[in-house]
C-alpha cells in the first residue's frame, strides 16, 4: 500500500511540474576575476499559483533570488526569499529587475556556453533548464498558431 501512495505522490509532482515552463533562459558572460553573475527568464503557469522559493547550480556555490530597489537615486539589490508566480501567468526574470544571483561563481560564464540550473518550486518541484550565455537577451518566442 506505501509504495501505491508514493507512486500517486510522484505522478502528481509529475503533473504539477508539467504546468510550469521556462522561456529565454539566458546571462551575461562574466569577467575572469568576477565572483557574481545574474540569471534571467520567464516562468509561464498553465495551473494554480505556485511560487519559486529557490534555485541551484554547479557552476556556484549558490544562487540567490534578487529584486531591484530604488533607494533614492541609488539602484540596490535585495535578497528575496520568494517569488510569487500567478496561477495561469508569468514571471520574468530581467536585468534591473527581478533576477537570479549565482554567487561564488565557479569559474567565468563564457559566451555561447550553457549554465545549468534547478529551481525549485513550492507546489511543481524541480525544474531542470540551462541558462544560454549571450551579451544580448534572446528575442523573444512567439507562440506558434
Amino acid at each position: 500500500m506505501k509504495w501505491i501512495l508514493g507512486m500517486l505522490a510522484g505522478l502528481l509532482c509529475t503533473g504539477a511540474a508539467a504546468q510550469v515552463s521556462v522561456e529565454n533562459p539566458w546571462t551575461r558572460p562574466t569577467p575572469p576575476s568576477a565572483k557574481l553573475g545574474a540569471g534571467y527568464l520567464t516562468v509561464v503557469n498553465a495551473g494554480a499559483a505556485d511560487r519559486l522559493i529557490g534555485a541551484s547550480s554547479p557552476a556556484a556555490a549558490r544562487v540567490e533570488m534578487h529584486v531591484t530597489v530604488r533607494d533614492g537615486e541609488i539602484m540596490r539589490m535585495r535578497e528575496v526569499k520568494e517569488f510569487s508566480l500567478p496561477a495561469d501567468g508569468r514571471l520574468e526574470l530581467k536585468p534591473a529587475g527581478a533576477h537570479l544571483m549565482f554567487v561564488e561563481l565557479k569559474r567565468p560564464f563564457k559566451q555561447g556556453e550553457k549554465i545549468p540550473v534547478t529551481l525549485k518550486f513550492e507546489r511543481a518541484g524541480e525544474l531542470k533548464v540551462e541558462l544560454r550565455v549571450s551579451r544580448q537577451a534572446p528575442a523573444p518566442e512567439h507562440p506558434k498558431h
